[in-house]
């Protein structure tokens, strides 16, 4: 059953550890994303959950909530609580089915503040603190019908200030499902209408924010590893001097730190735009999968009947002043 994070024992708690920094993206010798803290641990620290946000840094997460909320109240009191213990500056949300559920949960976060404004069902979200992050704008994009096809859920886009620097950021959940294969002759393909939401996403950016700082994430619903010829983000890949996927690290390392463990498949991402190279390349930051299924439940199967199918995953990045 789902336990908060004031009851975890010490030796249960999980400490993090780097997945993704600079071109040592790939943990060494098959490493996964997380440690487990020694059994002797005992500080007031190792007793706070995880511990993922720093004063010092952007701290940002994407996570598929699955249906929130699929079991009422008890889930909506689990993610919450991880959400506090992430102790991130802002969160983009998918799969929002409850809307109301949604602003209660955010009424119960001090210091928070929420937005959802999706017409679609399962929308997308955003929590935000507000003592660090000075929203500008929210809006949709592509959303009239002749982008139904690629975008199910229309791209959801904030534009904040984080310590005096302007920031984009553009939530998104792509379509599921497929065989892998990129049919470019049957725009139904879903591995197609993913490819093409990926361009217009990059089509996008590079018209409007081709000089600002833009991070992109969500469940895209697809591997970054796939073969270029079937691989959905081929334009962003190629594009190396513009576009980061954070993550890439998780994606090529162990399935065990992978964001969809059930596949399992690693299907949530994170990319920067050239702006944020730097920063990302600095000692202080990193891309994790967080294992909240660890340290908060009593492992997989009980997380993903009590919140979700997929694990959050989040980057700290450096923010020069």
């Amino acid at each position: 059953m789902y336990r908060p994070k004031q009851a975890l024992s010490a030796a249960g708690w999980l400490a993090l550890t780097v997945v993704a920094l600079g071109c040592e993206a790939t943990p060494p010798d098959g490493d996964t994303a997380v440690d487990v803290a020694p059994s002797g641990a005992d500080t007031a620290e190792d007793q706070s959950g995880i511990q993922f946000g720093t004063d010092d840094t952007l701290d940002v997460v994407t996570w598929n909530i699955e249906e929130f909320p699929k079991n009422g109240q008890s889930t909506a009191a689990a993610v919450l609580d991880v959400l506090q213990s992430l102790d991130a500056d802002i969160v983009a949300l998918q799969e929002i089915s409850d809307v109301e559920s949604f602003k209660q949960m955010v009424d119960r976060m001090p210091g928070w503040r929420g937005y959802v404004d999706s017409e679609w069902y399962a929308g997308l979200a955003y929590i935000y603190r507000a003592d660090t992050i000075e929203v500008e704008s929210h809006y949709e994009i592509y959303t009239t019908r002749e982008f139904w096809r690629p975008f199910p859920r229309s791209p959801q886009v904030m534009e904040f200030r984080f310590r005096g620097r302007d920031f984009v950021m553009i939530n998104n959940h792509f379509k599921c499902c497929g065989d892998g294969f990129i049919d470019r002759y049957e725009p139904w393909d879903e591995e197609t209408r993913r490819m093409d939401a990926t361009d217009l996403l990059k089509a996008y950016i590079d018209t409007r924010f081709a000089e600002r700082s833009v991070i992109v994430l969500g469940d895209f619903n697809d591997s970054l590893t796939d073969t270029t010829s079937h691989n959905v983000f081929a334009s962003l890949l190629d594009d190396s001097d513009t576009y980061r996927f954070t993550d890439m690290g998780i994606a090529e390392g162990d399935s065990s730190g992978w964001s969809y463990p059930s596949y399992p498949s690693h299907l949530d991402h994170i990319l920067i735009s050239s702006g944020l190279f730097a920063g990302f390349e600095r000692a202080d930051s990193r891309v994790l999968s967080l294992p909240v299924d660890e340290v908060f439940f009593d492992g997989w199967r009980e997380y993903e009947e009590a919140v979700s199918d997929h694990r959050p995953v989040g980057l700290r990045i450096a923010v020069a002043e």
